[in-house]
């Protein structure tokens, strides 16, 4: 602890030394009650209670006054003269604006100057500035560090967490942002803008918004300028890092392309804080005529607009922004009747109805669509059934129609499937018509010339003796039945067994032997007969 009194003898904490930080590395310039309103706006409801405005000032800015003080001992802030109400300005040196780098995670070339010599002449731009953020802001208070305040305290808080939420934090906000018409973004040329507030905040759907505030000290001619040089702005290109052209101010901030015919240019809010002489009420409109041809969009017949290459201009005023924040419809673009929220401003929502409506009517065709082709193909499908069901066939014995199964099973297949025995009977009257068949059949006998399933070649009928006349018996029939190619094996075979046998019996009693037979045959068979050659062989043949 000690060693903390050392460093930081105000005894500041890191958390409030970081708000410090922040708020001035964005804002640049600022009160103490800015810097706490921003940076913790639940020390806004803890001391509501004390006697005086004054005492409540200066009771919940105690603890960021303790951080500038600690700072500017470390040369990271400095005292920066004094608004017109006598309130403190603040900022920070080129070594506060470093550290304040870190704590906005942005380059350092893009933090801007130190804003020195900003409350000379008691900066009221700056200041109105300042309130405009913090009116886009709307700081939130951490109900969780007021859990020991009492209950009133708790009930203003919970209140204002209830309220409409704010866009972005602290770092969505740059200030001071110059827009080179010519020269580069460190180096602006002549001819360019400054905006006075630049605010990116995709998450809350404010990609790129540009921000000038009038205090109602300008003309509308001075205001016409300035958007002039927006424009300018807006049209310059460059070469990117990929070698292509792009829009200047595509290379810094990412915003999303428009569709083909309708890409805007990035919006640009007036903001009017009336302390000046001029009347907004009188500037607004004739500010209007000098910018036409910069904002005002193509009608379509759908009764919404494109706005190509246009700037979305809103104006609102800073008591209403502050009363509202922007999601209150106090945003009035120019073009367009009726006051708007803030998103609606910068957006396009007649067109986007548009396209909701086209993309409900291309559903609905679509679904129409499909439900023709729905009922076409339910019709098809029920033409096809009735179709097939009047070529069902329908049994000739009973009259009534087959089944799916039945009529497959008739179908005619292919050259090996044996084809039904009855293709005209349903399956009730084929089983009865099976049946009757079997029962009327008698017992099948073997026919002349059926063959058993050993045989190889079966012989179209049955055999009968050459010599008696009578049928072959079985034992007979299968005795001299050929095998295959070959000869019958029976020496007799067109004799019925009991002629076979005499002839046998014959050959005995003259003296012919079965062996002696067979071997006269083969030497028949292995010595050819000579032919003839005299006169009696010639008369012979």
């Amino acid at each position: 602890m000690t060693g903390k009194r050392k460093n930081n003898p105000a005894g500041s904490t890191n958390n409030y030394r970081g708000d410090v930080l922040r708020v001035l590395g964005a804002l640049k310039v600022a009160t103490t009650d800015q810097i706490q309103r921003i940076g913790a706006p639940h020390l806004t409801f803890r001391h509501a209670d004390k006697e005086t405005p004054s005492k409540q000032k200066q009771a919940r800015t105690a603890s960021h006054t303790a951080a500038l003080s600690d700072m500017r001992g470390h040369g990271l802030s400095e005292n920066g003269g004094s608004t017109e109400t006598g309130d403190a300005l603040r900022n920070l040196t080129p070594k506060g604006l470093l550290a304040a780098s870190y704590e906005l995670n942005r380059p350092v070339t893009e933090m801007g100057s130190t804003a020195r010599g900003a409350g000379s002449s008691g900066a009221s731009h700056p200041m109105a500035v300042n309130e405009t953020v913090i009116a886009m802001l709307r700081p939130k208070p951490n109900m969780a560090r007021l859990a020991k305040d009492s209950a009133e305290v708790r009930a203003a808080a919970q209140a204002a967490v209830d309220s409409p939420d704010g866009i972005g934090t602290i770092a969505s906000f740059w200030t001071e942002v110059p827009l080179p018409a010519t020269g580069t973004w460190n180096a602006p040329g002549k001819g360019g803008a400054q905006a006075d507030i630049v605010l990116t905040a995709p998450q809350d759907g404010v990609p790129l918004l540009f921000i000038e505030v009038d205090n109602c000290h300008e003309t509308a001619e001075e205001l016409a300028d300035k958007l002039e040089k927006y424009a300018r702005f807006f049209k310059r290109k460059v070469k990117d890092t990929d070698g292509k052209e792009r829009p200047m101010w595509r290379t810094r901030w990412t915003v999303p392309e428009g569709r083909p015919g309708d890409t805007p240019h990035p919006p640009v809010l007036l903001v009017f804080n009336r302390i000046g002489e001029r009347n907004p009420n009188r500037t607004i409109p004739r500010l209007m005529e000098l910018t036409r041809h910069l904002w005002q969009g193509q009608r379509l017949p759908g009764g919404h607009h494109l706005y190509d290459r246009k700037i979305p201009i809103i104006a609102v005023g800073l008591n209403q922004l502050r009363e509202h924040g922007p999601a209150g419809p106090v945003f009035a673009r120019f073009g367009r009747s009726g006051p708007q929220t803030l998103l609606e401003a910068i957006g396009n929502p007649r067109r986007e109805a548009a396209d909701a409506r086209e993309q409900e009517e291309a559903k609905a065709r679509a679904a129409a669509y499909q439900a023709e082709m729905r009922r076409a193909a339910q019709e098809h499908a029920a033409k096809q059934a009735a179709e097939r069901e009047a070529r069902r066939p329908v049994c000739t014995g009973c009259g009534a129609k087959f089944t799916d199964t039945r009529w497959e099973a008739v179908q005619p297949k292919d050259w090996g499937t044996p084809k039904d025995s009855h293709p005209h009977l349903c399956d009730d009257c084929k089983a009865g018509a099976v049946v009757s068949t079997a029962a009327d059949t008698p017992e099948r006998q073997p026919i002349r010339g059926e063959a058993g399933s050993d045989d190889f070649w079966p012989a179209p009928e049955r055999p009968v003796c050459t010599e008696c006349g009578a049928a072959f018996t079985d034992e007979r029939w299968k005795a001299t039945k050929r095998v295959g190619w070959g000869p019958s094996p029976a020496k007799r075979p067109s004799l019925c067994g009991d002629c076979d046998q005499r002839s046998e019996d014959l050959d005995r009693a003259w003296g012919v032997s079965s062996r002696q037979e067979e071997r006269d045959q083969e030497e028949d068979q292995a010595v050819p007969k000579q032919k003839g050659t005299g006169w009696f062989s010639r008369l012979r043949g």
